[in-house]
């Protein structure tokens, strides 16, 4: 599976959601922003945070309070959408039925250890796709290719395929070094520099080596704003990443990842994407 995105066409994708047509006097058509609509998901993990109990004496969580509530606040949507992703945190284990075991049914129930885990930052966790990309997209420019395994990944997270979120995110981080290696090489053509040419290998492994032996050479042009998280993060992001997604696509036993090693990944995928941003920005005006 090593340098599967090397061998994939360049994808262009056009975002529209939200957005209507119109047409003008000339017959044009234009789009017009339409306001966009919040993720049901996201509303019913709010509602459950903002109703969990946080002190002994605190009412414990029931389901037509938290229901009415993020009812009322997602105002046109179908009923069963919600009652459908309410469903779901169940099925994917963030929630479970019952408060204690003299109150063991429906209404009451519980956030599971996950779900408190999800809890913790929601507003950036792969529990809540809509907040997770929110933050992703506040700290890194992302290209096409990862974005669309990324999103594909949370998919898959949120509804407890961990293989194949491990699998789809360790694509995405896989794409997002051969953005940076593409950047390296198109700078050193433009320079009329040799190319290393472990650099232009097809497996990723080899790629990932030669970029970190290549920056590893200019460490002192970097900057310490860029040196430094340079000599901290990039092997251990990259070595985790593709870990968990080897794991995952080359099985040596039955559970070969763990729903944490998966949320691991995706937890520090941002923090490698801004890495892989900054690195592509300074090769971009800086490398000489």
């Amino acid at each position: 599976m090593f340098g599967y995105v090397g061998r994939l066409p360049a994808a262009l994708f056009s975002l529209q959601a939200g957005r209507s047509n119109f047409i003008t006097n000339n017959g044009e058509i234009n789009m017009m922003p339409q306001p966009v609509k919040p993720s049901i998901r996201e509303v019913l993990l709010q509602e459950i945070h903002a109703q969990s109990p946080k002190g002994s004496m605190d009412s414990s969580l029931q389901q037509t309070s938290v229901l009415d509530e993020a009812a009322r606040k997602l105002g046109g949507y179908d009923h069963q959408a919600i009652l459908t992703q309410w469903g779901e945190l169940f099925r994917t284990g963030l929630l479970a039925w019952g408060f204690n075991l003299s109150n063991p049914n429906p209404p009451w129930f519980h956030l599971t250890e996950r779900g408190r885990k999800a809890l913790e930052n929601l507003t950036r966790d792969p529990s809540n796709p809509d907040g997770y990309m929110r933050h992703l997209d506040s700290v890194a420019k992302i290209g096409a290719v990862a974005r669309s395994y990324l999103i594909e990944g949370l998919d898959c997270y949120v509804a407890g395929l961990f293989k194949a979120a491990a699998v789809m995110t360790g694509v995405a981080a896989e794409s997002e070094i051969l953005d940076l290696r593409n950047a390296t090489v198109t700078k050193l053509n433009s320079l009329g520099k040799p190319v290393p040419k472990q650099m232009e290998d097809w497996r990723i492994k080899t790629v990932t080596d030669a970029l970190r032996d290549f920056l590893d050479q200019r460490k002192a042009q970097l900057g310490p704003d860029l040196k430094e998280p340079f000599e901290a993060f990039w092997a251990a992001f990259t070595l985790q990443i593709r870990a968990v997604r080897n794991d995952a696509g080359h099985p040596t036993s039955i559970d070969p990842v763990t729903p944490d090693t998966v949320h691991a990944s995706l937890l520090i995928f941002p923090e490698l994407a801004r890495l892989a941003d900054n690195l592509t920005a300074w090769v971009t005006q800086k490398l000489t």
